[in-house]
């Protein structure tokens, strides 16, 4: 069961220079800035980190979800998020749901 409230657990391993972003709860296009904030900080930490966001344990909406895989492509957070367009290294294991969403929303648009 998910809540609306955003909960996030980082485990950073410096020796392999990855960072596990896991995420419970509700994730919006409102509340996916709060995951950006903490996606800065992980990435900070050493050079070259990658990052894993799992967010099997999370409902997140479309748009949201569309948002990350975005920056996974473009290996940037959005300019209004880090306007230095520091490089990420990101991959996203979203929920099982998730597949059925992103064409249900492409082909209602």
């Amino acid at each position: 069961m998910t809540t609306d409230k955003l909960r996030v657990l980082v485990r950073v391993d410096l020796d392999c220079a990855k960072a596990l972003v896991a995420t419970q709860g509700r994730v919006t296009s409102k509340s996916i800035h709060g995951l950006y904030d903490v996606m800065k900080r992980a990435n900070s930490l050493t050079a070259g980190m990658t990052l894993e966001l799992d967010m099997t344990r999370a409902w997140i909406e479309p748009d949201a979800l569309e948002e990350l895989r975005t920056c996974s492509r473009s290996h940037h957070l959005p300019a209004h998020v880090d306007p230095l367009q520091s490089e990420y290294r990101l991959s996203i294991l979203a929920p099982d749901y998730a597949a059925l969403l992103g064409p249900l929303a492409t082909q209602a648009a």
